[in-house]
């Protein structure tokens, strides 16, 4: 497949009705906190949305509710994979994108067969504490010389302006959170991440 390079994360559903519209394709819908419930009903309307657009869905963590509604896309961090059931979610014809921060993360997730792998922060990150400081872009290069044609996702810290460096270092796909959702004008960023994105 051809893969779209922009890779925005979003924690709440409205997101997705706001960029949806303006041509993401693909799009992770990350909710750390909520009650099932609750959680069950986000995920359904951001796959109607997404489905809507003839965009990709990429949730976030919640394997189980990720089966039972019939979702795609699967991305987990490696806390997340201590409690997955990897043979259910591959049972259920889930594709699975992967994080990494170094070596050892890197050749865990390799031996699971990801359909996307990664690798931040590339940059310092607001978003969360991390015990990992910034990789740099050079780490895209190597971790793309590793993965070979395994698509390659640059986070951490990243913006429309530092999306191209990435690129030239071996990145497929650039996602963004921050830059986008503390914007104070979110749609025309969208529409630069787009743009710097074809």
């Amino acid at each position: 497949m051809m893969w779209p390079r922009f890779y925005p994360i979003f924690d709440a559903p409205a997101w997705l009705e706001l960029t949806l519209p303006l041509g993401v394709k693909l799009v992770q819908l990350r909710i750390k906190d909520g009650s099932e419930t609750s959680l069950r009903a986000q995920i359904m309307k951001a796959q109607n949305l997404c489905d809507a657009h003839g965009a990709i869905l990429v949730v976030n963590d919640h394997w189980r509710l990720a089966i039972e509604l019939g979702c795609q896309w699967l991305h987990l961090g490696q806390e997340d994979l201590n409690d997955a059931d990897i043979s259910a979610i591959r049972e259920a014809g889930l594709k699975l994108g992967i994080s990494t921060h170094d070596e050892s993360e890197l050749d865990r997730a390799l031996s699971l067969s990801p359909d996307y792998v990664a690798l931040g922060p590339i940059y310092p990150t607001i978003l969360k504490k991390m015990k990992w400081h910034q990789q740099g872009v050079e780490k895209l290069t190597e971790w793309k010389t590793r993965i070979g044609s395994i698509p390659l996702v640059a986070i951490g810290g990243m913006s429309v302006e530092r999306a191209p460096a990435a690129f030239n270092a071996g990145a497929d796909i650039v996602s963004a959170v921050t830059d986008i959702t503390l914007n104070d004008a979110p749609e025309a960023r969208v529409r630069q991440w787009l743009e710097v994105c074809q």
